[in-house]
C-alpha cells in the first residue's frame, strides 16, 4: 500500500492536488488555453503563432512534469548556467535557450526580411511617416506604465519598455526587448503582443471608422510607380547603416530583417531565399511560440500583475492604431484628398495582417477600391519603427 501511496502522490493528480491555490490557477490557466487553442483552430486567428504557444502553455502546466525551470534563467548576479540546463533541463528549458540569447527572434526577421516587399515604401516614402506614428502606442503605453504601473505594481523603467513595445505588434521585438529590459514578464508579454498581433481584424477597425470620416475612406489612390531592382538593393543596405548608427541595440533586429530582404531582392539566392521563408521561418516559429508559451506557467502568470500587463498591452496597441489613422486623416488633408487616411492604420508592424484590415475596410466603403500595396508601405515600415523603438528603449535601459 505505501508503494501505491508513494505513486499516486507523484502523479500529476496528486501533484495538482495537495495545493488548492495551485489547484485553481492551473484549471483557470487550462480555460486560457481552451480559448487560446480555440481561436487559432476555430476562428483561424493567426494559428501560426496562437497554436505552439497554446500547447507551450499546455504543457508548461502539466503537473509533475518540470518541463521548465524559470529560476535558472532569472539569474541576475550570475550567469545562466546553461551546460546545467542541458544536462538537467527538461524539454522547455532546452528550447528557451535560444529566446534567452536572442537567436529567436533575429532568425524569424530573417524570414520576415525575406517575405517582405519594400517596393511599396520606396515607391510612396512618405508612408514612412506613417509607420512612425503607428509607434505613439508604444510610447504612451511607456508613459502609462511608469505612471500607473509604477504605482499599483512597481514597475520600472525597465518594465515599461518592454511593455511598451507590445504596442509595435510585433511579438519577436516584443520578446528580443524583454528577455533584456524585463525576462520575468517574458511570459505575459509575449502571449500579449502575439495575441494582439492575432485579434488585429477585430481591434483595428472600430477604431479605424471612429476616426475616419465616410468620404474619405472611399479614397482611391493612385498605382504606385515602379521601383528598380537597384533601389530594391540599395534599400535594405542604406537602412541597415543608417539605423545601426543612430540605435546600435538594434543591429541584431534591423541587420537580420535587412538581410533577409536582401535574399530576397538580389535575385541570385533564391533557394536561400525560399529556405529562411518557409522551412527556416516554420521551425523557429514553432520553436519560439512553445517556449515562450513555457513560460506562462500557472502561479506565475495568474498574477494582478500579470493582468495589468495585459491591459497596457492593449491600450499600446490601440494608441498606435488611432496614432497612424490621426497621422493618416493629417496626410489626407496635406495631399488634398490623394492619401486614403485608413493606410495610417496599418503603421503597426503586423505584417500583413494590418494591411489586410486597411485593404477590407476600404473595399467596404467603396468596392472599386484597392489599398493592399499601399497599405505595404506604412506596414513594413512599421517593423523597422519598432525595430527602432527597441533599439531607443535598449540603448535607454539596458544595464
Amino acid at each position: 500500500m505505501g508503494i501505491i501511496k508513494d505513486f499516486l502522490t507523484q502523479t500529476g493528480i496528486g501533484v495538482l492536488t495537495e495545493n488548492p491555490e495551485f489547484l485553481i490557477k492551473t484549471l483557470i490557466m487550462y480555460i486560457i488555453i481552451g480559448i487560446l487553442f480555440y481561436l487559432a483552430i476555430v476562428k483561424e486567428f493567426e494559428p501560426l503563432l496562437l497554436l505552439p504557444i497554446a500547447f507551450g502553455m499546455l504543457i508548461t502546466n502539466l503537473p509533475g512534469a518540470e518541463l521548465f525551470h524559470s529560476e535558472w534563467f532569472m539569474v541576475t548576479d550570475e550567469p545562466v548556467n546553461y551546460i546545467n540546463i542541458l544536462n538537467k533541463g527538461g524539454l522547455l528549458d532546452i528550447l528557451y535557450i535560444g529566446v534567452k540569447a536572442g537567436l529567436y527572434p533575429a532568425l524569424i526577421f530573417i524570414g520576415v526580411g525575406a517575405g517582405i516587399d519594400f517596393a511599396p515604401l520606396i515607391a510612396n516614402p512618405k508612408t514612412l511617416l506613417l509607420g512612425a506614428a503607428g509607434q505613439f502606442g508604444i510610447f504612451m503605453a511607456f508613459i502609462g506604465t511608469i505612471l500607473l504601473g509604477s504605482f499599483i505594481a512597481g514597475f520600472d523603467s525597465h518594465v515599461a519598455g518592454a511593455i511598451g513595445i507590445i504596442g509595435g505588434a510585433d511579438g519577436p521585438t516584443a520578446i528580443f526587448v524583454t528577455k533584456i529590459l524585463a525576462p520575468e514578464y517574458l511570459g505575459p508579454i509575449a502571449i500579449a503582443a502575439y495575441s494582439y498581433m492575432a485579434l488585429v481584424p477585430l481591434i483595428q477597425p472600430p477604431i479605424m471608422k471612429a476616426f475616419t470620416s465616410k468620404k474619405d475612406r472611399k479614397i482611391v489612390m493612385k498605382t504606385l510607380r515602379p521601383v528598380s531592382k537597384v533601389e530594391q538593393i540599395v534599400f535594405p543596405i542604406i537602412v541597415t547603416l543608417i539605423v545601426c548608427f543612430i540605435v546600435p541595440p538594434a543591429s541584431s533586429l534591423i541587420g537580420s530583417l535587412m538581410l533577409g530582404n536582401l535574399l530576397r531582392v538580389s535575385g541570385v539566392v533564391d533557394r536561400l531565399s525560399r529556405t529562411v521563408q518557409n522551412g527556416l521561418m516554420n521551425t523557429i516559429v514553432v520553436f519560439l511560440g512553445v517556449s515562450v508559451g513555457g513560460t506562462a506557467s500557472a502561479m506565475t502568470f495568474l498574477a494582478p500583475e500579470t493582468l495589468l500587463i495585459i491591459f497596457l498591452g492593449l491600450c499600446a496597441f490601440i494608441f498606435s492604431t488611432f496614432g497612424g489613422v490621426i497621422f493618416g486623416n493629417l496626410m489626407c488633408k496635406i495631399s488634398k484628398g490623394k492619401i486614403n487616411p485608413l493606410i495610417g492604420s496599418a503603421g503597426v508592424s503586423a505584417v500583413p495582417m494590418a494591411a489586410r484590415v486597411s485593404q477590407i475596410v476600404g473595399q467596404k466603403e467603396n468596392p472599386n477600391n484597392f489599398l493592399l500595396m499601399h497599405a505595404m508601405g506604412p506596414n513594413v515600415a512599421g517593423v523597422i519603427g519598432s525595430a527602432v523603438a527597441a533599439g531607443v528603449f535598449l540603448t535607454l535601459f539596458k544595464a
